[in-house]
């Protein structure tokens, strides 16, 4: 699997700021439809998942939402201590319509 994407975000804790990568995989095709594997290297553990679409531009679409949505609602952000670029502002990913009350900084107002 060939990464096409990746950013990194920091988590802060009692053990001081660690930053974690969040990688984003081309879709394949599979069994007639596209999946757009992605996985979250938190700092307690990595974690594996996809997306899955009728074509490849579906998928990585829906990827995207799922690491926003997964973001947003990870005890991380509910705690305030995971950032990308400044506190507060948000982590650069889309959610879907359902998600967008929880965006803050500058996910609200461009996503919002």
């Amino acid at each position: 699997m060939m990464i096409i994407a990746s950013r990194v975000l920091e988590l802060v804790s009692s053990l001081g700021m660690r930053s974690f990568e969040i990688s984003i995989y081309v879709p394949e095709s599979q069994g007639g439809v596209w999946v757009c594997r992605y996985t979250t290297d938190w700092p307690h553990q990595k974690r594996q998942s996809y997306a899955a679409g009728v074509d490849s531009i579906q998928a990585l679409h829906l990827a995207l939402q799922k690491i926003g949505m997964e973001l947003y609602v990870s005890p991380h952000h509910l705690s305030g201590n995971l950032k990308w670029e400044k506190s507060g502002d948000g982590y650069g990913f889309p959610v879907p319509k359902n998600g967008r009350d929880m965006l803050i900084g500058a996910d609200k107002a461009f996503e919002g």
